[in-house]
């Protein structure tokens, strides 16, 4: 097979953040997707429908002319969110789910949820007002090893979540473990999950083995091969539980290849050929229009796209950076070769 053509994908989960760095890569993800769940994770953060649908527009004004691309907005969660914010977002034709950062968990997530007891009062407005919960799911406290982070979370917190609120829709995003693909496999059809390209792509080794690769540093972080494995099977299982969301997330490079560098790994320049060259590699070709374009509009209770993208066998080569000499993104696989290119 060297051509698919596909009903046009979904993003659901993705990081564009603001001012220049929104300009630099909103196009990327235009190109390929008719939508995209958009990460509230600012500074500050987007916590309320106001600030929500001011950042729609920021996107919507970056976007290159003619683009149809849809940002479904999301409000991140805090442990003062009211119930009358709830109620707002519902009422709102713009957000479409909120975003649960444990403080700390990862970028920008300071203002997170420091108890999750704290923010149970929301959750019931939430499951009654039908508003999805999407879920970074990680411990934080410092006793736990960073790749136990994920486990620990989904035994001692989510179980918790799914057990009292049976009704509340629940998004699992970017799985890294096996444990974590079990659990959702397990949960009642209210539970789904994202998974992202690079999670699929690299284990741990790809980035400790022969020196630190800062490019491949996400959290949740790489696992180890098993989970890797597990992740691929989900993904191209035809499970409508697990569907594509990239958690693109672009950092200039200066603060990736730093002492301190930030998390994160920015995919949206070749997000769908990545995810093809995993399915590919699996036989699966056939799965990644209900993986890409159907699992998650279906799960969010959206109509699916009527646009289709073509893929076509075209090897090419990745630059080894977007946007300028004075401010760069190094991507996912940068001046390295991809076997499948989106057709314009």
């Amino acid at each position: 097979m060297d051509k698919i053509t596909f009903t046009q994908p979904d993003d659901w989960h993705l990081h564009v953040r603001n001012g220049a760095i929104l300009k630099t890569v909103i196009a990327h993800s235009a190109r390929q997707f008719g939508r995209a769940i958009i990460m509230p994770n600012l500074k500050p953060p987007v916590t309320n429908v106001n600030e929500a649908l001011t950042y729609r527009q920021e996107i919507l004004a970056a976007l290159p002319a003619g683009s149809t691309f849809k940002p479904l907005m999301t409000l991140y969660l805090t442990d003062n969110t009211t119930a009358t914010e709830v109620k707002k977002a519902a009422e709102s034709e713009h957000v479409y789910a909120f975003k649960l950062y444990p403080a700390g968990a990862t970028t920008n997530s300071d203002s997170g949820v420091s108890n999750l007891e704290h923010i149970f009062p929301t959750l019931e407005q939430m499951e009654k007002h039908q508003l999805p919960l999407l879920i970074h799911g990680e411990v934080t406290e410092e006793r736990y090893d960073i790749f136990d982070r994920e486990k620990i979370f989904l035994e001692q917190k989510l179980s918790r979540i799914v057990q009292r609120f049976p009704d509340l829709r629940i998004v699992v995003e970017h799985l890294t473990t096996e444990e974590a693909v079990k659990f959702v496999e397990t949960a009642s059809n209210r539970v789904a999950a994202t998974i992202t390209p690079q999670h699929l792509m690299f284990n741990r080794n790809a980035m400790l083995a022969g020196g630190l690769r800062p490019h491949h540093y996400c959290l949740p972080i790489l696992k180890r091969e098993h989970h890797r494995q597990a992740l691929v099977k989900a993904a191209t299982s035809g499970n409508p539980k697990f569907f594509l969301g990239t958690d693109s997330a672009p950092h200039p490079t200066h603060l990736k290849e730093n002492a301190c560098g930030c998390a994160g790994c920015y995919s949206a320049h070749a997000a769908l050929e990545l995810y093809a060259e995993v399915f590919e590699r699996e036989n699966a070709l056939d799965k990644l229009e209900g993986f890409a374009s159907f699992h998650g509009a279906d799960f969010y209770r959206l109509p699916r796209n009527s646009k289709t993208v073509t893929l076509q066998k075209n090897t090419w080569r990745v630059p080894a950076y977007y946007g300028h000499d004075d401010f760069r993104i190094t991507p996912l696989k940068a001046q390295e070769t991809l076997n499948w290119k989106l057709v314009d």
